[in-house]
């Protein structure tokens, strides 16, 4: 037998049993569904926070002043005044750091006409959206000079431009600040939730001596929230984190038996640390969707054995006439191919339909890609493969007088 006539043969056996070959298909079918929804969610999970990541900027560090602690408890980072602006200045100089940028944070009421918005504001530097990686979608940041005059300019994210002007242009338009006028010079492109699910389109920024002196107030003269800081590459961040903390320990004259006032945060670090648990998420969802591969396999396993024993006299009157167990071995594996690739199309169309399903009822970031699919049918063949070979073997090594003489 040709192979045309052997696959021809072989689907003329399916056509035959077309209930049995359905409800078999029907494992793989979930199977290879459960395989590529399972997959395309992972992997929409690690696009989602690839493009959180590439919109914090590269090679960055945050720093945020320390602890302080009274009558036994800790009140954790950040809550006493530690840095200033002049550290930030310092460690800008740093030969291993490329810019460093002071932050001051507070919440503000905003309002532009019959309008207003409740939001935070954070006072910084220009360097702060370059180090940021922001982008404008219109108008200009603001700029040196407007640092060092204390000038009333803002800029605003895209979420709070939308709330206060609509669809109305804010740039060159005044808005009002805690009762004081404000300037609108640029309106920020969107970025998005943060890592840790923060929006952080939903502010506004202004020079730090505006805060300072305006807006926010200090009860410690110079004294900021955070800084942001920008090493030089990826490869010098471990020393660029050792020469940031000598410089402080040495700017806050910290003995060397005591510990920090201040701590470093290496934010590629956390965010590589985000992108490996997207993908360890990725491997298990995939792994779990597989069992249901695994099943399908060892149920057509058992119906292609079924199928060998129905068929045993026929097996025997085609040896008689000439078959050669090549022949009944090829036959028997491309009938469990055939359920295999046929269950997987319909799977794939299933899958790609409920991932479809997912994004528009929970509007999670679903992506289904071609290696994915390319990935299922892979998997699917080799199922229809391994599970089918025990059944074509043991048809081929029939001996033709005990397959007739077989009822």
């Amino acid at each position: 037998m040709n192979l045309f006539a052997i696959i021809t043969e072989a689907l003329r056996a399916l056509h035959q049993n077309r209930l049995r070959t359905g409800l078999t298909m029907l494992g793989m079918i979930i199977g290879v569904a459960a395989v590529v929804l399972m997959l395309s969610i992972g992997q929409g999970a690690r696009t989602k926070i690839n493009e959180t990541i590439a919109a914090m900027g590269s090679n960055l560090f945050i720093v945020v002043p320390g602890a302080t602690s009274s009558g036994g408890f800790s009140f954790g980072s950040g809550t006493v005044k530690t840095l200033t602006i002049n550290d930030a200045y310092a460690i800008a100089e740093l030969p291993s750091i490329s810019a460093a940028s002071p932050v001051t944070t507070g919440n503000v009421q905003l309002n532009y006409a019959a309008k207003n918005w409740s939001t935070l504001i954070l006072g910084t530097t220009p360097d702060y959206f370059e180090v940021g990686n922001w982008k404008m979608e219109s108008g200009t940041t603001f700029t040196e000079s407007d640092l060092r005059s204390a000038a009333r300019v803002v800029v605003l994210g895209s979420v709070t431009a939308k709330n206060l002007f609509g669809d109305e242009d804010p740039v060159g338009k005044t808005i009002r600040i805690t009762n004081r006028p404000f300037l609108v010079t640029g309106v920020l492109m969107a970025k998005g939730q943060s890592l840790t699910g923060r929006d952080q389109d939903d502010n506004v920024f202004i020079p730090i001596t505006t805060s300072e002196r305006q807006i926010t107030g200090n009860q410690f003269p110079g004294s900021i929230r955070y800084m942001l800081v920008q090493g030089k590459s990826a490869e010098d961040m471990d020393i660029a984190e050792i020469e940031i903390t000598q410089l402080l320990r040495q700017r806050h004259r910290i003995a060397k038996s005591k510990e920090n006032d201040f701590t470093v945060r290496n934010l590629t670090a956390i965010a590589d640390v985000a992108t490996g648990a997207a993908k360890v998420m990725s491997i298990v969802l995939g792994a779990i969707a597989s069992v249901s591969l695994l099943v399908g396999g060892i149920g057509i396993m058992n119906i292609m054995l079924v199928s060998v024993t129905e068929r045993t006299r026929e097996i025997g009157i085609r040896m008689a006439i000439g078959a050669n167990q090549r022949a009944i071995l090829t036959q028997f594996l491309l009938e469990a191919m055939m359920i295999c690739i046929m269950g997987g199309l319909i799977g794939l169309l299933l899958g790609i339909g409920g991932a479809w399903l997912v994004s528009q009822v929970t509007d999670m970031l679903i992506v289904i890609t071609l290696g994915m699919v390319g990935l299922a049918f892979l998997f699917a063949s080799a199922v229809g493969i391994f599970f089918g070979f025990y059944p074509a073997k043991k048809a081929a090594s029939l001996k033709p007088v005990d397959a007739l003489r077989y009822e």
